[in-house]
């Protein structure tokens, strides 16, 4: 059986506020769109910016992290790219293809922070709060920082 890998890791700002529905198994499905900048410069030695609009789905979230995904907040997504299809209203073939989310971590400071992993419940959060901190002991009295 041959090695494959389908992984997608972006940063980027919410286009709009997340839309969540539920499937006819009463399961939550949350969708947005992420937009990514890539910069460079161009012909005429102006930089030119050029943004990427991803679509991205992600499956029973938490009411926390819902709440979080409003127009404008950074966020990192990471998942898998999935392509699907559907017939529109008026009959024609329409093709999406779409980050499912595995993991997504809010970027922008917010009361606690913390992430989400899909693949865990929502105890999977980590607060910058809940984290080890260093201890002051004689020997950081000697650092200049």
């Amino acid at each position: 059986m041959a090695f494959s890998l389908n992984k997608i890791q972006v940063i980027g700002n919410l286009g709009q506020d997340a839309e969540t529905r539920f499937s006819t198994n009463n399961t939550a499905i949350t969708t947005y769109s992420i937009a990514t900048t890539h910069g460079y410069k161009g012909k005429d030695g102006n930089w030119v910016n050029e943004t990427t609009w991803h679509n991205v789905v992600s499956f029973s979230l938490s009411d926390y992290i819902k709440d979080g995904l409003k127009k404008g907040k950074k966020v990192y997504v990471e998942g898998r790219l999935a392509k699907r299809d559907y017939t529109d209203k008026e009959g024609i073939k329409r093709y999406v293809t779409e980050i499912v989310s595995e993991k997504i971590i809010p970027l922008d400071a917010r009361e606690g922070g913390g992430n989400y992993n899909n693949d865990q419940d929502s105890s999977s959060f980590s607060s910058p709060s809940t984290q080890a901190s260093p201890t002051s002991s004689s020997e950081d009295d000697d650092l200049p920082f």
